[in-house]
């Protein structure tokens, strides 16, 4: 159409580009290396200047944390890479490489990476985004304590684990969660004092148990169960089908209700036809012989005995009456994740 005049005239800071047929340019965001470059000169901008050995450990800590950073969001969000060119995700960015320069402590920067790239996985300017950008803010500001406290607080009293279908699970469920954490948890006030300064959270007026928890997230771990000839009273017409009950967990001489809770329950009933008569009668049977909160604290100290203390902290602490605040979820959800390696994603609960 332009016949064989390629000759051009290019402007200062322009790419030519020349071809015999159509020409597609693709922009794909910014790479590995130009996202360090980025990175480091945002540091480099805006860290104060220290006095000799003291600036380059802060220029080497900025290094290392920004490494790091970048190597876990190539293998969990590459899609993130164009953040990089986005001003609020750049502070965000500088935010972690400044606190982890300050103190250099390794546990806090796999959290601050955790943190910042589920920030890389947002779109767009939500709660969401709003939220892990002060847990950015606010992680630095707490202790090791403050972070377990915070982890086990969120797991108890936010989350359920619907694989947990019998004592071993809920013994390996205990060892992933709350093992790592179990020795760092402390009573003193003033930890909860500082939590509530930071904004994690807030005292309320009624206090909740682990037991009750676990009596509430998982009554089909601790049954007495029935023996035959109280199921035999209920006269439920499908009789002992294997869908709907099983061996006590508790007592091998007695039947149960094969459920977790009564949500799970509801399920089963969907998905094998079982008619409501029937329904109320097995819904009666679930609630049939079922622990105190000291059986069931008794029953999770024999299977994982670190649970002892566990128990004891949380009762005499203010943990028994301490509600997370959206930051305080968020770092509780990224503490867990950091030594877990997985979790469900924290739009979960915040949204």
């Amino acid at each position: 159409m332009f016949g064989d005049n390629q000759e051009q005239n290019v402007g200062t800071g322009a790419v030519a580009v020349q071809a015999g047929n159509d020409v597609h340019i693709t922009q794909n965001g910014l790479s590995y290396s130009e996202v360090r470059d980025v990175a480091l000169d945002v540091f480099r901008a805006n860290f104060f200047q220290l006095a000799g050995p003291a600036m380059e450990t802060a220029k080497a800590r900025a290094e290392e944390i920004t490494e790091d950073f970048l190597k876990k969001l190539q293998q969990e969000n590459p899609d993130g890479f164009g953040k990089g060119q986005d001003p609020d995700f750049q502070h965000a960015l500088f935010t972690v490489q400044r606190e982890y320069a300050r103190n250099g402590d390794k546990d806090l920067g796999d959290l601050l990476i955790d943190l910042l790239v589920d920030r890389s996985k947002q779109e767009q300017r939500d709660i969401v985004q709003i939220v892990l950008n002060e847990s950015l803010s606010t992680a630095p500001k707490l202790t090791d304590s403050h972070l377990a406290v915070l982890a086990i607080i969120f797991l108890f009293g936010y989350t359920q684990n619907q694989g947990v279908g019998n004592h071993a699970m809920l013994g390996e469920y205990f060892d992933k969660y709350v093992l790592p954490f179990s020795t760092k948890l402390i009573k003193n006030p003033a930890c909860y004092q500082h939590l509530q300064f930071t904004g994690c959270g807030t005292p309320r007026m009624n206090t909740i148990t682990i037991e009750g928890i676990l009596d509430s997230t998982y009554p089909g771990l601790f049954l007495k169960g029935f023996d035959q000839s109280e199921f035999e009273n209920k006269q439920i017409s499908i009789g002992l089908d294997i869908n709907l009950f099983m061996t006590c967990l508790n007592d091998s001489e007695k039947i149960q209700v094969r459920a977790n809770n009564l949500e799970m329950l509801d399920e089963r009933f969907k998905a094998n036809g079982i008619n409501e008569d029937d329904q109320v009668k097995i819904r009666e049977l679930f609630q049939t012989g079922k622990m105190s909160h000291d059986e069931i604290r008794e029953k999770c100290v024999s299977i994982r005995p670190y649970m002892a203390p566990v128990f004891e902290i949380w009762t005499e602490s203010q943990m028994k009456s301490f509600s997370l605040t959206s930051v305080g979820m968020a770092i509780g959800h990224a503490n867990i994740k950091r030594l877990t390696g997985e979790f469900a994603s924290l739009s979960i609960w915040i949204n």
